[in-house]
């Protein structure tokens, strides 16, 4: 529906549409205006009105995959009002739209499923995508965030039930960093699947084959970035949860060709290098004097470490001496020369070493400041590990980031540190007690990037996402992490304050991206301004847009 065909909506289609139904907050005159006198009770209602009733719903729950199934329903029928929830409790909400729920709410998608949202474009689609892509209704899409399912949040291929990942990433595109709503897409890019049992349920509702040789695949990737350049030209693409050697392809493949980038590789490489960098501000020490031990060797670790080795070269270090402070181990041990099953990418981490695949044994022998867990294995930062980091270190940096099982607790990692610790973890902990000391564990997440990095690219309309603006957005974040704040451990901002934290970083990144000549749009004299008048607000527009003028 375009929207001069929603301009002309009335009475129960009125009702029916997410994006222009008040629900009780049209006033009398407005149902009078548009067919609504006779569908609605009778009392009108502030949009506060509306939110405090919301909340009790919401209160009533018992879970939070119930409040998640609730707030899915909410958006479906009134957008402004679901924003208004979101944003007016962020740290409360982020939680349950996206990470640890949103795993839940993935591994049972096809079964959840009420109604569409976002386009599913899959194989059978070739030779016809920006045909379809056309069939999106809002023409000016900014924002475009794809999955495979390849690799979602810990379990592995879940073909079209990654869905709900690019749903609840660009909602808190809005929620976060008040990009508006109506520029964003979610997309499914069906490929299908590797796993046996979803293609065997009879609720699934992905193609049930197993995905392309990697020729098609690549052909199939093609069609669909080039049709997004044709059919939506200002649009970023956000690339979500593919599997490991496919998000490192198509980034390498396209990020010096079109608007992209891969939060999975760069948004967790900037948010991990805003907490190391708050992190080293507390221990009054340089990113360059750091060794780094990573526990997985993956996408994440690899773009990571590939962001840590720029940020150390800013620091004087050469790209072999940066590249020798970084450590590797997976499932198949530590990263090392002969080994036969690494990639490229891997073998530039790869050290002469003897093999093993003991993580204390590499610990002794690295002496590393710095333990990062991107390994899906819960847990795997044991007491013996945690203490011998601790004997090692005065302040060890433990990062477990894995979703939803981190490496280790909160409560784990002070416990078996004597509280020396310097902790974030992919997930957010509650604050820990030992004895009169309260710590306060921070969330390597990476909301604290891409909400504010959406901001600044829609802002300032760049053709390309550099290096150098996700280093720039790590330190925008950790700039914002007070010397009081820092005091009490604290390696990144409350979420509490998220939306402001955001703007503040799109603020930054505006500066970076006009100092560098990668804007394309006029430099205005008071940025802060300027995008703060860009800012979505949860509130109902003026009536005349509602009925049409």
């Amino acid at each position: 529906m375009t929207s001069s065909d929603r301009q002309s909506l009335r009475g129960t289609a009125l009702l029916a549409d997410p994006f222009l139904n008040r629900g009780t907050a049209f006033t009398a005159d407005e149902r009078r205006a548009l067919g609504l006198e006779g569908l609605l009770p009778p009392q009108v209602e502030t949009l506060e009105r509306q939110a405090e009733r919301a909340m009790a719903h919401l209160d009533a729950k018992p879970t939070d995959l119930e409040r998640y199934i609730y707030l899915s329903a909410l958006v479906d029928r009134n957008e402004t009002l679901f924003y208004k929830v979101l944003m007016s409790d962020p740290a409360r909400f982020v939680p349950i739209v996206y990470a640890p729920t949103l795993g839940e709410v993935c591994k049972s998608f096809s079964h959840l499923y009420r109604r569409p949202r976002g386009m599913y474009i899959s194989l059978d689609m070739k030779g016809r995508i920006a045909e379809v892509l056309r069939n999106w209704p809002v023409p000016d899409v900014r924002f475009l965030c794809v999955t495979t399912g390849g690799r979602i949040l810990g379990l592995g291929d879940i073909g079209a039930n990654g869905m709900g990942i690019p749903i609840g990433k660009l909602q808190l595109y809005t929620a976060c960093g008040a990009v508006p709503p109506h520029t964003t897409l979610p997309v499914q890019l069906d490929i299908g699947t590797t796993n046996a049992a979803l293609r065997a349920d009879p609720l699934y509702l992905g193609l049930r084959r197993e995905p392309p040789p990697e020729a098609e695949l690549d052909a199939f990737v093609e069609e669909f970035v080039t049709a997004v350049q044709e059919v939506f030209p200002a649009c970023c693409i956000h690339f979500e949860d593919w599997k490991g050697t496919d998000a490192i392809r198509y980034l390498e493949r396209y990020r010096d060709r079109v608007l992209c980038y891969n939060d999975d590789i760069q948004g967790t490489a900037s948010v991990t290098l805003a907490g190391l960098v708050t992190a080293l501000r507390i221990k009054g020490e340089q990113l360059a004097d750091q060794t780094f031990l990573f526990l997985g060797a993956g996408s994440s670790a690899l773009g990571t470490s590939d962001l840590l080795v720029t940020a150390m070269e800013a620091e004087g270090l050469t790209v072999a001496e940066a590249r020798s402070r970084i450590v590797m181990m997976d499932v198949k041990g530590l990263v090392e020369p002969s080994r036969t099953d690494l990639s490229e990418e891997q073998r530039r981490y790869a050290h002469a070493a003897a093999p093993t695949r003991d993580l204390l044994e590499t610990i002794r022998r690295v002496r590393p400041s710095v333990l990062i867990g991107v390994s899906t294995a819960g847990g795997a930062f044991t007491q013996p590990v945690v203490e011998l980091m601790a004997e090692i270190n005065a302040r060890p940096i433990i990062f477990p980031l894995s979703i939803p099982r981190p490496e280790c607790t909160a409560e784990q990692a002070y416990g078996w540190s004597d509280g020396r610790a310097l902790y974030a973890a992919g997930i957010q902990f509650p604050q820990v007690m030992r004895g009169d000391m309260v710590f306060r564990p921070g969330q390597a997440n990476n909301f604290y990037i891409f909400p504010g990095l959406g901001l600044a690219v829609y802002a300032t309309r760049p053709h390309l996402i550099t290096d150098g603006l996700i280093i720039e957005a790590a330190h925008a974040l950790a700039d914002q992490v007070s010397p009081s704040a820092q005091a009490r451990g604290m390696l990144y901002p409350p979420q509490s304050q998220i939306l402001e934290v955001e703007v503040t970083s799109a603020c930054r990144l505006a500066e970076y991206l006009f100092a560098n000549g990668m804007a394309t749009v006029p430099r205005p004299d008071d940025i802060r301004a300027w995008i703060e008048g860009m800012c979505y607000s949860a509130e109902y527009g003026a009536v005349e847009a509602v009925a049409g003028g």
